[in-house]
């Protein structure tokens, strides 16, 4: 392997250098590790990604895209490699486990996976569900043709230091036609192993023609305390296939979480996206749809919830590719003490996608005088026979509703209560999955009470 130089020309450079030294070096033990046991088409797409990072360094605020997400506390920080996790009494997990009998689960601890907290139910002959690492040290052949296709490691930072130092992660393939018979469950837990260390797992997710699966994402920290979660997702959905694929963030408030999805639609395949935010001093959610085919459909769904001085940032993009298209987006906020939301959804329409029906709502809900946040829906069409409208609001609660609440003799901070989760439900109540909907209803009203968001373990 050659050796890589830690900094050329760079056009940004990470604070005094020695992060990216940290990732180099990081890089280079995990690239002497990995021969032999990882398929060469793999090293060389992680070396030109550590390359790319290099060249790149992390994002400011200079960009469009990073205008008001400042990773400066990122940047500046040395993070180390996670270290083995300490095992948890399963007890301790009770609470993070769906406990449903059609559920697959796999649980990450700090990045890799522990065989024997997972468990496989009744998935059908020819579905492959397990650990990314063990599927590229067996046969990783099959998974050139996907891994690293959709996420743009050539050109995004955090995809390529994810690209590059990678360890383990969730895959899945389903066959053609098949149907799974419930959620596949992918559970990752940080615990204080892993506090002051980049935790960066890695997700692959295939569903061949006419493929039903959903797939259900959960980011916890089983500690309090500063460490980064840098994960990247790709997800391709074949000629009509249906997925229902949910991101659910309550780590640390003092944590960093970067997350980057991918998804690629063919023709008349269905995408639905839900997205549900608690936790991390900056929390990123990043999703790219690319609608390539005739007939497409898209529904993205998100409530992202703030306290204290956290930032979160959803950024989302839907390229519709072709004609016939369709997708709906609706993005909800809610804000207290000196919180800070961005928003930034994109719709683009090509010149091929005439027929395209396009909605997108973001709506900002702020419970104290100093929550802020920054929306930015954008609509870029080149098609002329299309129905496309957007929106965003910033907003307290209506008064004339509290004050019709108090008049039949409730509280203030009650109807204060009542009309936060009214708001927040609208997201909540499309989720399909009744123990995590009622799990996920708990983290808001405890919010809402200024309580914990979940129990440690």
């Amino acid at each position: 392997m050659t050796p890589i130089a830690a900094a050329g020309p760079a056009r940004r450079r990470t604070s005094g250098g020695s992060p990216a030294t940290q990732y180099l070096g990081e890089f280079q033990a995990l690239a002497i590790n990995a021969a032999g046991q990882e398929p060469g088409w793999l090293l060389a797409q992680r070396t030109r990604a550590i390359e790319t990072f290099s060249r790149l360094g992390f994002p400011t605020s200079g960009e469009e895209d990073w205008r008001f997400t400042d990773v400066a506390p990122i940047a500046r920080a040395v993070f180390r490699p996670p270290g083995d996790a300490v095992q948890p009494r399963r007890g301790h997990l009770d609470w993070h486990w769906l406990n449903d009998p059609r559920v697959s689960e796999l649980v990450f601890l700090n990045g890799r996976l522990a065989p024997d907290y997972s468990s496989l139910i009744g998935l059908p002959p020819k579905v492959k569900l397990g650990s990314l690492r063990r599927a590229l040290a067996v046969d990783g052949a099959p998974l050139e043709r996907y891994l690293g296709r959709l996420a743009p490691a050539d050109r995004q930072a955090f995809v390529a230091l994810n690209t590059a130092l990678f360890q383990d992660g969730a895959c899945l393939y389903v066959p053609p036609g098949v149907v799974l018979p419930g959620p596949i469950h992918l559970l990752f837990l940080v615990d204080a192993n892993g506090l002051g260390a980049a935790v960066q797992p890695r997700t692959l997710l295939i569903l061949d023609r006419g493929a039903h699966a959903a797939v259900i994402e959960t980011y916890v920290s089983m500690v309090d305390g500063a460490y980064l979660t840098n994960t990247v997702t790709e997800l391709v959905l074949g000629e009509g296939a249906f997925a229902e694929y949910t991101k659910v963030q309550v780590e640390s408030e003092a944590a960093y979480h970067i997350g980057s999805t991918y998804v690629e639609q063919a023709q008349d395949s269905h995408l639905t996206s839900y997205s549900v935010t608690f936790g991390g001093a900056i929390g990123r959610n990043g999703l790219d749809v690319v609608m390539d085919g005739t007939g497409v459909e898209c529904t993205l769904a998100g409530l992202y919830m703030g306290r204290g001085r956290q930032l979160l940032d959803n950024h989302t993009s839907i390229v519709h590719a072709h004609a016939h298209g369709s997708s709906r987006e609706l993005y909800k906020g809610v804000l207290d003490g000196h919180a800070h939301a961005v928003f930034n959804g994109k719709v683009i329409v090509t010149p091929e996608a005439q027929k395209t029906d396009g909605k997108q709502t973001n709506r900002n809900l702020l419970l104290s005088d100093h929550a802020k946040a920054d929306t930015k829906p954008q609509l870029e069409i080149f098609a002329d026979d299309v129905k496309c409208t957007h929106g965003a609001t910033v907003g307290r609660l209506d008064e004339q509703a509290l004050f019709y609440l108090k008049s039949r003799g409730l509280g203030a901070n009650l109807a204060r209560r009542i009309l936060t989760y009214a708001f927040a439900a609208e997201v909540l109540e499309e989720i399909p999955y009744p123990g995590l909907r009622a799990r996920l209803e708990k983290l808001v009203m405890n919010r809402l009470d200024g309580g914990e968001r979940s129990p440690r373990g």
